[in-house]
C-alpha cells in the first residue's frame, strides 16, 4: 500500500507495539539510580534499558557501550538521527571506571564516526564529584565540541543520590559553591564555543542561589526532560498567561524542596492577578528516597499525603500538583499510591497540571 502525505503531516496510523525487545545496559555505573531503588516497587522501575533504537524513537539516553562497529554502521545506514547519548566523560580510563565496564572507553571514537556520517547527537554528562568533574569535565566538553556541528547539545546534570546506597560507591552531594563554580565554568566554555552548547540542569541554579538563564539561552529546549530549562520555560509560559481575574478560593500547591522558593514566588505573582485567590505552597521532603533527592518529579504519593495532611485543619478547595509526579500513562505515583487513593484519603479535589506555566495559572481560575 502506498500513502502520500506532506512532510509534517501525521500518518494517522499508530502501532500497538514497536515489537522491539529492549537492549539492556551492560554497565554498572557508580551513580546508577536504579541500583539505589528500594525493593518492592513496580517491576518496570528496575529495568536498565540501553537501546539505541529507543534513543531514536523516544529520546532515551544510551551509553553505546553495548554496540559494536556493525551496529554503528547500521545506525548510519538507517540514518537514526538524532540520538541521545550518555557520554558522561570522554577520557577512556575515567569512563571505564565511571561506567564500571572495560568496553566503555571508546565513546569518542564511536561519536566521531557517527557525527562524521551525519548522525546528530544530544549528549549528557552526569556529574559525579571527584570523578568526571573539574579539568576532566572541561576536557570532555572541548572534545565533544571539536566533533563539529552534529553535536547539538551537552547537558550537565547532577547525579541523584538516594538513601539506599549501602555498599555502593561513595558520592558526596554538591553544595552551593560547587554549583556556582560549575555554572561559571560552563559560561566560560560557551563563550569559547561562541554558542550555548553546554546547558546545566536547573538544579545547579537552585543549589547555587543563582537565577536560571534567560529563555533564549535554551534554544528549542532539546533537553527539557533532563531538567534543563524547565524553570525558564515555565516562567515564560506563566508570564504570558497572566491576566486579571477573580476567584475567592484557597489552594494548596505541592513542591519539592529544590524548587520551593521559586514556586512560592510564582504563587504570590498569581495571587496578585487573581483577586481573592489564596495559594499555600507545601514544601514536601522526600522521605521515601531521602532528603538528598529534592526534585518534585521524584516525590512519592505517601510523602505528598503526609505533607498535606497538617493543612487539612483549614478548609482548602483544591490541591494542585504537576503531572511529573505521576506515571506517564497511568495515575499512579512512584510508590504505587494511586491518585484516586490520594484524593480519597485527603478528601480534597486534586488538579493535575501538564507542568507548564500556563496550566499552573489556569489551575487557579
Amino acid at each position: 500500500m502506498r500513502v502520500d502525505k506532506d512532510e509534517f503531516e501525521i500518518l494517522g496510523v499508530e502501532l500497538k507495539s514497536d515489537n522491539l525487545k529492549l537492549l539492556t545496559c551492560h554497565n554498572k555505573c557508580l551513580f546508577c539510580f536504579v541500583d539505589q531503588m528500594p525493593k518492592g516497587m513496580r517491576e518496570s522501575l528496575y529495568l536498565k534499558d540501553d537501546d539505541y533504537r529507543q534513543s531514536f524513537l523516544r529520546g532515551n539516553f544510551v551509553t553505546l557501550s553495548n554496540v559494536n562497529d556493525k551496529t554503528i554502521d547500521r545506525i548510519i545506514r538507517l540514518n537514526l538521527s538524532p540520538l541521545y547519548i550518555s557520554v558522561q566523560v570522554t577520557d577512556p580510563e575515567t569512563r571505564i571506571k565511571l561506567l564500571n565496564n572495560r568496553f566503555a572507553g571508546d565513546i569518542l571514537k564511536k561519536l566521531e564516526k557517527l557525527t562524521k556520517n551525519g548522525i546528530k547527537v544530544h549528549t549528557q554528562v552526569v556529574l559525579v564529584p571527584g570523578v568526571n568533574d573539574g579539568a576532566i569535565f572541561e576536557k570532555t566538553c572541548l572534545e565533544l565540541s571539536a566533533l563539529g556541528e552534529n553535536v547539538l547539545s551537552i547537558a550537565v546534570v547532577p547525579c541523584g543520590i538516594t538513601k539506599f546506597r549501602e555498599g555502593l560507591f561513595e558520592i558526596n552531594d554538591i553544595d552551593k559553591d560547587y554549583a556556582k563554580n560549575l555554572i561559571e565554568t560552563v559560561r566560560v566554555l560557551n563563550k569559547k564555543f561562541k554558542k550555548n552548547l553546554i546547558t546545566p540542569a536547573d538544579e545547579f541554579y537552585f543549589k547555587s542561589g543563582m537565577t536560571v538563564e534567560d529563555y533564549d539561552f535554551y534554544g528549542s529546549f532539546p533537553q527539557i526532560e533532563n531538567g534543563v530549562g524547565v524553570t525558564a520555560k515555565f516562567l515564560n509560559e506563566l508570564n504570558g498567561s497572566l491576566k486579571k481575574a477573580k476567584n475567592k478560593k484557597k489552594f494548596l500547591v505541592i513542591s519539592g524542596t529544590s524548587a520551593y522558593e521559586f514556586i512560592k514566588e510564582q504563587a504570590k505573582k498569581v495571587e496578585s492577578y487573581i483577586e481573592g485567590c489564596s495559594i499555600e505552597v507545601v514544601k514536601v521532603e522526600n522521605e521515601f528516597f531521602g532528603k538528598t533527592v529534592n526534585c518534585t518529579g521524584l516525590l512519592v504519593g505517601q510523602d505528598i499525603l503526609n505533607a498535606v495532611k497538617p493543612y487539612l485543619s483549614q478548609k482548602y478547595d483544591k490541591l494542585v500538583l504537576p503531572c511529573y509526579c505521576l506515571k506517564r500513562d497511568e495515575e499512579v505515583f512512584l510508590d504505587g499510591l494511586t491518585l484516586k487513593s490520594l484524593k480519597k484519603q485527603l478528601k480534597l479535589k486534586v488538579a493535575v497540571t501538564d507542568g507548564s506555566g500556563e496550566a499552573f495559572f489556569n489551575a487557579f481560575l
